[in-house]
């Protein structure tokens, strides 16, 4: 049984890399740490090398320990590391107790037979939102609780808007976003910004325009996937879309959209802070689908996971860590301080009852999809690859839209499963 692991332990790493925490807040460096002995001491590595011991995130974490009866070492490190690094301490049955991890990594890591299930360790998840839960869910069953969630919308600047002649209210399809983005061209401003570039972060901005137009990542040649390539393409080339899309990563669009030139902004729940420090009046709409309403987003956040443990008499003591992270109490605080929104729906409207800006990212929340849902599991970061690579070769020009769409599936075709 052991050997089966490590094979397939070792078959997720042979995938290279782990999908990057596109809707998450940007770490440093950091470094991991063994599992100790100390049946007192419970080890736990979270994506947040930013803080440190005095910050409010490591006295929860500690406090957490210390009502369950423990001492908690935390260690935290960037998303790759702490990817990486939990394989390798898979293999070498030195798992930490506990693990907070971007959603996308927790199907490679119950591919490598990692992750405990919720309901062996016993944790409650029926207050979670299903298509929340879902992103860290395989074949029925949940590896994780999520400590929150974010995603992406439109930010738009009020002021350009305004003097553009254009109502934000009536902007629900392509069609009328588009319009507005020619008036607001016409009247001396810039449309839209948004990241198309060649990373996970690439593929994460797009897949609300691709979803939009009923797109399916199974299928990304299909019609609906050209149609929302097709669209970038056309802004691009009309010059209602800056070319350094190409370049931009999330926190280069939103300096693009702080400057103040430019109507729309395409961002997450992550610049909320920076948003009212902006300068100008800004407001948040949902992405609008091809056909009208609003378009699926991809979910970002990350899920508290328990490993597998050789010694399970541990889980009793893990399970009270876990369900003091994820307590509706320090959801809210948590979630709030992490500009996240919560993942059930009573810590929700207490978070829009102190802050009603956030009740547009609430109910784009609602209508989220994870990116590792619809089974797509450890294939999500090959045709991720793919996918953002057909969206450079479009916008660049090196391919119509039709024709990498076809060189992605065909390649993902290959790569995956």
């Amino acid at each position: 049984m052991r050997n089966l692991r490590r094979s397939a332990i070792a078959a997720a790493l042979a995938l290279g890399t782990l999908a990057t925490a596109a809707g998450c807040s940007d770490g440093g460096s950091g470094s991991g740490s063994d599992t100790s002995s100390d049946q007192g001491t419970y080890t736990f590595w979270d994506p947040y090398p930013q803080f440190d011991a005095s910050s409010d995130w490591t006295k929860l974490v500690t406090g957490c320990g210390t009502k369950a009866g423990v001492t908690v070492k935390r260690t935290g490190m960037d998303t790759t590391d702490l990817g990486n690094k939990a394989l390798l301490a898979a293999q070498q049955d030195n798992a930490p107790d506990v693990m907070l991890v971007d959603n996308p990594v927790v199907s490679t890591l119950v591919s490598a037979g990692m992750l405990a299930k919720t309901d062996d360790v016993g944790l409650d998840t029926s207050k979670i939102q299903q298509n929340i839960i879902g992103a860290g869910s395989q074949e029925g069953s949940a590896y994780g609780v999520p400590i929150g969630a974010n995603t992406l919308a439109l930010f738009y600047n009020k002021d350009v808007l305004k003097a553009a002649g254009v109502d934000a209210a009536t902007l629900t399809d392509w069609d009328s976003l588009t319009a507005a983005l020619k008036k607001v061209k016409a009247a001396g401003k810039k449309g839209i910004t948004f990241s198309a570039i060649g990373t996970e972060e690439g593929s994460f901005q797009f897949e609300p325009w691709f979803w939009g137009a009923q797109g399916d990542l199974k299928k990304l040649d299909d019609a609906n996937g050209v149609d929302a390539l097709t669209l970038w393409k056309d802004w691009v080339s009309d010059g209602l879309a800056p070319h350094d899309v190409l370049q931009n990563t999330q926190t280069t669009a939103w300096q693009e959209f702080a400057t103040g030139e430019y109507a729309f902004g395409e961002n997450g729940t992550w610049q909320l802070a920076n948003a009212e420090k902006a300068g100008f009046d800004y407001g948040v709409i949902s992405i609008p689908a091809r056909d009208g309403g609003a378009a699926p987003t991809p979910t970002g956040g990350e899920f508290v996971t328990v490993p597998v443990q050789s010694d399970t008499a541990r889980y009793g003591t893990t399970k009270k860590i876990v369900d003091c992270l994820t307590s509706s109490e320090n959801l809210l605080s948590t979630d709030t301080t992490l500009s996240y929104v919560a993942p059930q729906a009573d810590v929700q409207a207490k978070q829009v009852a102190e802050n009603p800006k956030l009740e547009p990212w609430v109910a784009a929340v609602g209508t989220a999809r994870g990116r590792t849902s619809d089974g797509l599991g450890t294939d999500y970061p090959v045709i991720s690859e793919q996918l953002w690579g057909a969206v450079q070769s479009a916008l660049s020009g090196s391919k119509s839209p039709e024709d990498a769409l076809k060189a992605a599936q065909q390649a993902a075709a290959s790569k995956a499963g």
